[in-house]
């Protein structure tokens, strides 16, 4: 089982970024599954997660800029950040629970615990 991301970069205040999550060794496009954030020196972020039946949650401070979906054919997750700013440089993981199942009982709350989860990808936004 691995999830690998990608899409990370610096882009300014106000611009645009897509994450991916790239999922082996078991079907992504099979039940829960999420983002979270953490950045050195500070608590892990759950961001957003996405059930099987196509139902989001998200955290406040991303509501109405961020997306999460997924592509089915490719088994990939998707993150697209919108209108971002300083306060969303992080490191961003895809995960995913141990087991697969329909729904993210905890919504974003709970992915930050998920054990099976990626790298990480570096995303750095300048004012």
């Amino acid at each position: 089982v691995q999830l690998v991301e990608s899409g990370g970069g610096s882009v300014q205040a106000g611009g645009s970024l897509r994450l991916s999550c790239a999922a082996s060794g078991f079907a992504a496009s099979d039940g829960c599954m999420g983002w979270f954030r953490q950045s050195p020196g500070k608590e892990r972020e759950g961001v957003a997660s996405l059930d099987s039946d196509g139902s989001t949650s998200y955290a406040d401070f991303v509501k109405g800029r961020f997306t999460i979906s997924r592509d089915k054919t490719k088994n990939t997750l998707y993150l697209d950040m919108n209108n971002l700013n300083s306060e969303d440089t992080s490191m961003y993981y895809c995960a995913a629970p141990a087991l697969p199942v329909p729904t993210c009982s905890s919504g974003y709350r709970g992915v930050g615990d998920f054990p099976i989860r990626g790298q990480g990808t570096q995303v750095s936004v300048s004012s």
